[in-house]
C-alpha cells in the first residue's frame, strides 16, 4: 500500500463534484472568515490580490525602457549598471520561498502586507537614486515583492466560497502578465515624454493603493506554527546561497566568458550548497521545503513542465520586442520605437486576463491537467504562427496573443495541480516554490536566447546585430520547450475516479 507522499494528491484533500479537489478549505488549526460576508464580497478579494499580482509583476518590467539609458544617468559603465536588474531578480529569487513558508507558519495576509511594504520603499529610493548604489539598491528592495503572488494564490483558498476559487486562482495567475503589459508602455511612455523618477513614483502609490486595500478588503485567517514547529534559518540560508550563485552565474557568464575561472568557480559552488541544502532539508525537522512533497509525482512533474513553459514565455519576451525595435535597414527589423513596441506588446498581456475564465471553465470540465497540456500546447502554436508572420508588426502581435493566451492557461491550472497534491499547511511554501521554479525557466531563457542571439549576428555600422536566422532559431527553441512542457505535462498521474456512490474514491483532482 502506497505512502502518503506517494499518493496522486496529499490527504485530506477529497475530490469534489466539478473535477477539482476541495481546496476552499482553510488550513488545519486556523480561524477562517465566511466567505460570504458582505463587507468582504469574494470579487473584492479577487480584484485586490490581483491588483498586488500585477503591481508585483509590473515592476519586473519597469526598469526595462531605462537599461539603455542607465550608464548616462548614473555615470557608470554598462556592465556595472546591469546590476539594477540583476538585483532584483536575486532578491525576489531568494524572498519567494522563505515568504511561502513564513506565509505557511504565520498567515498568509500578514506576509503579502510585508511584502508590498519594502515594493513601496524601493520604488522611493529608484525613484530619488542620485547614482548606482542606490538605483541597484532600490530594485533589490523591489525584490521582496514576489512573494505576494503565491501567497496570493494561497490565501485564495483559504478564504473564498469552493466553487470560486478555481475561477480565482487562474485570475491571480493571468495578473502576471497583465502587471507586464500595462507597466512596459506605461514606463516607456514615461520614460519618452517625461521624467523616469516619476514612473517609480506612480508604482509607489499604486502598491500603497493596493496595501490599503489589503488592509481593508481581504480577510485575516489567523494561524499560529504547530507545536514544534520553527522557522529554518540554515536551510533558508543554504537555498539563498544556491540560488545566487547560479542566478549570478547564469545572467552574468557571456560577459565572464563561460570557460572562464568566475564562473567554473560559481558552478561548482552553486552544485555544493544545493546538495547541503538538499541534504539539511532531508534531516531538518521542519524544513524550509518539505522534499518528500516535491518528489511526489505530480508536484514533480508539475514544477519541470513549469521550467519549460517559463523558458517558453520569456523567450519571446526576448525576441520580439528586438524584432520590433531593430532599425528597418538591417531587413528584418520593423524600426518601432520604445512606446511603439510596448503598445503592440498590450493585447498579449491582455489575452491573458481574457483567457483566464475559459481556462477555469476548462479546468471544471475536465481538470487541471488537461488545462496544462492545451496551455503549453497553444504557446507551441503561437511560436509556430510566428516564424512565417515576424516580417509585420501586427503578425507578431498576433503571434504574441496566442502565446500569451496559452501561457494564461497554463498558469491557470498550475497552481490547482500543486494544491491538490500538497497538504493543506504547505500550501503557500509549494506554490513559491514553483513560483522560484518558473523563474529559474525565465533566467535559463535569458542565458541560451542571448547566446543564439549573440552568435547569430550582423554588422549594422558600428554594431553588430542578430540576424533573422537568429531569430528564427530563438522561436523555434521557445516552441520546442512548449512542446516539450505538453509532453512533460501528459505524465501527470491520471487520479481516481469518484465511486458510484458519490464519495470520492482517492484525493485527487478528476479529469474525467
Amino acid at each position: 500500500m502506497p505512502s502518503p507522499q506517494a499518493t496522486d494528491a496529499a490527504p485530506g484533500i477529497p475530490a469534489a463534484p466539478g473535477g477539482l479537489p476541495e481546496i476552499g478549505l482553510p488550513p488545519r488549526g486556523a480561524t477562517r472568515t465566511r466567505p460570504r460576508d458582505r463587507r468582504r464580497p469574494p470579487a473584492a478579494i479577487v480584484a485586490v490580490l490581483a491588483l498586488t499580482g500585477i503591481i508585483a509583476a509590473g515592476m519586473q518590467t519597469l526598469i526595462v525602457p531605462l537599461i539603455g539609458q542607465l550608464p548616462v544617468i548614473l555615470g557608470s559603465p554598462a556592465d556595472e549598471t546591469a546590476w539594477a536588474v540583476t538585483a532584483t531578480l536575486l532578491a525576489s529569487a531568494v524572498s519567494v520561498p522563505v515568504a511561502g513558508r513564513l506565509g505557511d507558519m504565520y498567515g498568509t495576509r500578514p506576509l503579502i502586507v510585508a511584502s508590498l511594504v519594502p515594493l513601496i520603499i524601493g520604488s522611493v529610493l529608484c525613484a530619488l537614486a542620485g547614482g548606482l548604489p542606490m538605483m541597484v539598491a532600490g530594485p533589490a528592495v523591489q525584490g521582496l515583492r514576489m512573494g505576494v503572488i503565491p501567497l496570493g494564490i494561497s490565501l485564495l483558498r483559504q478564504v473564498l466560497p469552493r466553487e470560486r476559487v478555481g475561477s480565482a486562482v487562474a485570475t491571480m495567475s493571468a495578473s502576471m502578465g497583465v502587471g507586464g503589459a500595462v507597466a512596459l508602455p506605461l514606463a516607456a511612455g514615461i520614460a519618452e515624454f517625461g521624467s523616469w523618477r516619476a514612473m517609480f513614483l506612480v508604482f509607489a502609490a499604486l502598491a500603497a493603493v493596493a496595501l490599503v486595500g489589503v488592509l481593508v478588503l481581504v480577510p485575516p485567517v489567523r494561524r499560529a506554527p504547530r507545536p514544534g514547529e520553527r522557522f529554518d534559518a540554515l536551510g533558508a540560508a543554504l537555498l539563498a546561497g544556491t540560488l545566487l550563485c547560479g542566478l549570478v552565474l547564469v545572467s552574468k557568464g557571456a560577459a565572464w566568458g563561460w570557460t572562464g575561472e568566475r564562473v567554473i568557480g560559481l558552478g561548482a559552488m552553486t552544485a555544493l550548497l544545493g546538495v547541503l541544502w538538499a541534504i539539511q532539508q532531508l534531516r531538518s525537522a521542519s524544513p524550509l521545503v518539505r522534499l518528500s512533497t516535491l518528489g511526489t509525482r505530480q508536484v514533480a512533474v508539475t514544477n519541470i513542465a513549469s521550467v519549460l513553459l517559463g523558458f517558453a514565455m520569456y523567450a519571446q519576451s526576448l525576441t520580439v520586442p528586438q524584432l520590433l525595435q531593430l532599425p528597418v535597414s538591417t531587413g528584418h527589423g520593423l524600426g518601432q520605437s520604445m512606446l511603439q513596441m510596448a503598445l503592440w506588446l498590450v493585447p498579449g498581456g491582455l489575452a491573458m486576463m481574457i483567457v483566464s475564465p475559459l481556462g477555469a471553465r476548462l479546468t471544471a470540465a475536465r481538470g487541471p491537467k488537461t488545462t496544462l497540456v492545451s496551455g503549453a500546447l497553444v504557446v507551441a502554436a503561437g511560436y509556430g504562427l510566428a516564424l512565417p508572420l515576424a516580417g509585420s508588426a501586427v503578425g507578431l502581435m498576433a503571434a504574441v496573443i496566442v502565446i500569451s493566451s496559452g501561457v494564461g492557461l497554463a498558469y491557470g491550472a498550475i497552481p490547482l495541480l500543486i494544491m491538490g497534491a500538497v497538504p493543506e499547511q504547505e500550501t503557500a511554501a509549494a506554490n513559491a516554490f514553483n513560483t522560484l521554479v518558473r523563474s529559474v525557466g525565465t533566467s535559463i531563457a535569458s542565458a541560451v536566447i542571448g547566446a543564439v542571439l549573440a552568435g547569430l549576428t550582423t554588422q549594422l555600422g558600428d554594431h553588430a546585430v542578430p540576424t533573422m536566422a537568429g531569430f528564427s532559431v530563438t522561436l523555434i527553441v521557445g516552441g520546442a520547450a512548449a512542446l516539450l512542457a505538453a509532453a512533460v505535462a501528459g505524465l501527470l498521474p491520471r487520479p481516481r475516479r469518484r465511486r458510484a456512490t458519490g464519495a470520492p474514491a482517492a484525493p485527487g483532482i478528476s479529469l474525467r
